[in-house]
């Protein structure tokens, strides 16, 4: 992980502004939301490690699914992660309604993230902070 400076840090806006400025600068909802925190995330690369900017923010005002919630967004930041080729031979197989989870974990979920990546993750912010703060 490498954490990115920005303006945006610890700012609050409405979600769904934060949503409609952020899906068009190619940004997507982060997998791992709760009632109180979430992220937006910006992937980099998808060649055997995937690097992500994310925005992460928590509630400030109201939870996530409720209308008109307000959320302060925190130090955003590249992850990366490694994953490994082929099928997972540790597959686990439940009854047929949970289907089976074919997918691997990472063989490195915090990975070192490389300059190149370090310096587009510092562009892409520079992107969000005109698109947040002008």
């Amino acid at each position: 992980m490498y954490k990115l400076d920005s303006g945006i840090e610890n700012q609050v806006f409405s979600l769904i502004d934060l949503e409609n400025k952020l899906k068009p600068i190619g940004f997507t909802i982060g997998s791992s939301w709760e009632y109180d925190h979430g992220s937006f995330d910006y992937q980099m690369t998808n060649e055997g490690r995937y690097y992500f900017v994310r925005i992460p923010f928590t509630a400030e005002i109201g939870q996530l699914d409720e209308p008109g919630v307000q959320v302060r967004v925190g130090k955003p930041f590249i992850l990366g992660h490694q994953y490994t080729d082929g099928i997972d031979e540790d597959v686990m197989i439940g009854n047929i309604t949970a289907g089976i989870n074919q997918f691997q974990s990472p063989t490195d979920p915090d990975t070192e993230v490389p300059d190149e990546y370090i310096h587009q993750g510092n562009e892409i912010i520079k992107n969000v902070e005109k698109a947040l703060i002008s």
